[in-house]
């Protein structure tokens, strides 16, 4: 099968396609055919050297997403059958002909939705259910704040929050951005490039922060949340550490704020499994609904994936970079 590989760290031209064996999926794990798969930042950071595959998974083979049609299912497999439409979350290994996925990690494609559609769902809608509504205990009245609104983490975030009736912010980096994360269900959306976010949203008080930004944001997260807020990290892309500014301890003791995050590539199997189930009785319905939006910003074939990634890096894109494998032609 063809595979794209990290063939060094390095830039995106380090990605190269291979020729490697066809994976073979042990009892609990299907074998799925891949007609598309996400491109994820985390797929970037491990391209760079940065970001190290667990070490059950493949490790030259990035991809934590994909939907297609299973090929091969393992012999303790009782809920799906070959031929059935997935997507599907992976450690890696999605950037492939085929990729193996451990069957509790699979959803049905949801009705009306393409494999473009259903491979951009996986990574983001596991990481915003685990740790906007698990870990940050979102729900109906609450004020949501979620940074990067156009990033397939934010879109998501946005359309969920919205759904599940609380009342919507983002920040995004430009008015076209903005614009979009409106028109997805942000009741107001902050262009950082321009505003202060935290001068914005002061009078309004915010309850749930996503955050994936990190550095000088987190003091102005700390003072925006209410009484009993809960600020989640789930990337720290300027930085974890902050310099020159400081984290009043006292404001989180006096409002009683809950500081979490979390990472879920290396999360247990068994995580994974009951967070799938989660997800699928919780979160399905309303993407089946119609009510919830999929934004694909661009397709390349699978030997682009180059291409998909320096696209990623310029973060100029809104939605999700999917890779396309044209198994008509």
């Amino acid at each position: 099968m063809k595979a794209i590989i990290i063939s060094q760290p390095g830039g995106p031209e380090v990605l190269q396609i291979e020729e490697r064996p066809m994976p073979q999926p042990a009892a609990n794990q299907v074998l799925i055919k891949v007609y598309a798969a996400g491109i994820n930042r985390p797929d970037v950071f491990q391209r760079k050297g940065n970001y190290p595959p667990p070490a059950w998974a493949p490790q030259d083979i990035p991809g934590l997403e994909v939907a297609g049609i299973i090929e091969q299912v393992g012999h303790d497999v009782a809920d799906w059958k070959k031929g059935d439409a997935v997507c599907a979350l992976l450690p890696g290994g999605g950037y492939a002909d085929y990729a193996v996925a451990q069957a509790g990690h699979c959803l049905p494609v949801p009705g009306g939705f393409d494999f473009v559609q259903a491979a951009s769902l996986p990574e983001t809608v596991f990481t915003v259910w685990h740790n906007a509504f698990q870990r940050g205990g979102l729900k109906s009245g609450d004020n949501f704040l979620v940074h990067g609104g156009t990033s397939g983490i934010g879109i998501t975030a946005i359309q969920l929050a919205k759904a599940w009736g609380a009342k919507v912010f983002a920040t995004a980096g430009s008015e076209e951005k903005c614009s979009a994360c409106v028109t997805l269900g942000a009741d107001i959306c902050i262009n950082y490039k321009t505003d202060d976010f935290e001068e914005k949203l002061k009078n309004e008080g915010i309850d749930v922060i996503l955050d994936m930004v990190g550095g000088d944001y987190i003091p102005k997260n700390i003072r925006l949340l209410r009484e009993d807020g809960r600020l989640v990290f789930i990337n720290t892309m300027k930085g974890g550490k902050l310099e020159g500014t400081e984290v009043d301890f006292g404001m989180i003791m006096k409002k009683r704020l809950t500081i979490t995050g979390s990472t879920l590539r290396n999360r247990s199997d068994e995580f994974k499994t009951a967070l799938a189930k989660e997800i699928r009785a919780n979160v399905w319905p309303i993407i089946e609904s119609g009510d919830f939006k999929t934004v694909i910003a661009a397709q390349f074939p699978l030997n682009e994936a180059s291409k998909a990634q320096a696209l990623m890096e310029t973060s100029g894109h809104i939605g999700k970079i999917v890779l396309v494998n044209d198994w008509e032609s």
